[in-house]
C-alpha cells in the first residue's frame, strides 16, 4: 500500500469517527450511521490493500 493510500484511508477513517461522534452528540442517527459507514469503508479499503501487498510479496519470491 502506498503512503498516499494509507494517508487517504486514515483520513477517511478519522472523518468517519468525527461524523459518528457528532451524530451521537447531537442525536442525529443518520450522521452517526454515515460516520460508521465511512469507517467501515476505510477499513475495507485497507484490508484490500493489505491483500494486494501480500500477493505482491508472495510472487516476488
Amino acid at each position: 500500500m502506498s503512503l498516499g493510500d494509507k494517508i487517504s484511508n486514515k483520513a477517511e477513517e478519522l472523518s468517519g469517527k468525527a461524523k459518528e461522534t457528532a451524530g451521537s452528540a447531537t442525536g442525529d442517527e443518520q450522521l452517526r450511521a454515515e460516520g460508521q459507514a465511512d469507517q467501515a469503508k476505510a477499513g475495507l479499503k485497507g484490508a484490500v490493500e493489505n491483500v494486494k501487498d501480500a500477493a505482491k510479496d508472495l510472487f516476488k519470491k
